[in-house]
């Protein structure tokens, strides 16, 4: 089989990386837009820009050609959408309309679209309207806890792909599932994508916290009620809450909460040492989702009459309506409830 991914940065370089280590020559291509940075990849051997330090096997296929990237799969292979949200909807409109016959295509972007507040998959599905041609595409998403410098260098990884097809599934299987990661099938994409895209969110109040020097006490507070917000807008929105409790959710939420590597996390520490968010914004390099998508979440949470008030809070600190440790008072002083 042959897998085309679109957008060469660190999450899509990685699985690049994972899909060719495993496949036959030529069978992967990662397409990138900046011919620069394609050919500073065929020279040394890693895309030092997004992940450096991870040699990249030669049989990668590199592409500048969007039209070749699509052309070269046939209705077996698999098309790999590596943008991040705010790139998902121009990058699988322009796949449409260049595509002869259908596609199985997968995203791994996280988030929702900031003014419609749609989830990816509804994203691509208004896209499939307008420019499908009457053709029917397979897709879904791949989700899970993952950071890309640990998939890159071959590190144990475990991911979820979700879709209502599950012979998408088997592809993505296929094309992924070797070595050290595991892939894990799902039908419910609503509670797939709910819970990656929460989970930024909350990532960034669980980096406030630990910037602040609360301490473990309240991280544990803010992770458990913080899954119990990202259950319950699962439920409201039509998924299952139990898919909050898999890799998508609780396992997400842990790693992007307390890891590192984590840029959302990041965020929150850098917040809580009384950084403007354009300064911590502009020295990370790369997109931190939860910051894009918080207000989306919340707003998604109101429609739907979901109490998040862990979600608005965060909202009201990125939007510089509340400074951290007033809205660390605020949580903490609201009227005592019953857990739910």
């Amino acid at each position: 089989m042959k897998v085309t991914l679109l957008g060469a940065g660190s999450w899509g370089t990685a699985m690049a990386a994972q899909a060719a280590r495993h496949l036959q020559e030529g069978d992967v291509c990662l397409w990138s837009r900046n011919s620069q940075q394609l050919e500073e990849i065929k020279n040394t051997g890693e895309n030092s820009a997004y992940l450096p330090g991870v040699a990249l096997p030669k049989s990668l296929k590199l592409e500048a050609s969007f039209e070749h990237a699509i052309e070269r799969l046939s209705p077996a292979d698999l098309l790999v959408i590596a943008t991040p949200m705010s790139g998902l909807s121009e990058t699988i409109a322009n796949v449409l309309r260049l595509a002869k016959h259908p596609l199985n295509i997968v995203w791994l972007c996280k988030g929702l679209e900031p003014v419609t507040t749609l989830l990816p998959h509804q994203v691509v599905e208004r896209e499939h309207k307008l420019h499908s041609h009457g053709l029917f595409h397979s897709y879904g998403a791949l989700s899970g806890p993952s950071f890309a410098q640990e998939v890159g260098n071959g590190m144990p990884c475990a991911l979820t792909v979700a879709s209502k097809s599950s012979a998408l599934c088997d592809i993505v299987q296929n094309a992924f599932h070797h070595g050290n990661m595991r892939i894990y099938a799902s039908d419910d994409l609503i509670g797939v994508e709910l819970g990656g895209a929460i989970k930024n969110v909350l990532a960034i109040a669980a980096g406030i916290g630990d910037g602040l020097d609360l301490g473990l006490n309240a991280r544990a507070a803010v992770l458990t009620r913080g899954l119990a917000e990202m259950m319950r807008l699962v439920k409201a929105a039509g998924g299952r809450p139990e898919t909050c409790m898999g890799l998508t959710g609780v396992g997400d939420l842990i790693l992007t909460a307390t890891g590192d590597l984590s840029r959302n996390r990041r965020v929150g520490l850098a917040l809580a040492a009384g950084k403007s968010l354009p300064d911590v914004l502009g020295g990370l390099g790369h997109v931190a989702e939860g910051v894009l998508c918080a207000s989306a979440v919340s707003s998604l949470a109101d429609r739907l009459k979901v109490e998040m008030p862990i979600t608005a809070m965060m909202c009201d600190v990125l939007s510089g309506k509340l400074a951290p440790k007033e809205a660390v008072k605020k949580l903490m002083g609201r009227d005592p409830k019953v857990e739910t």
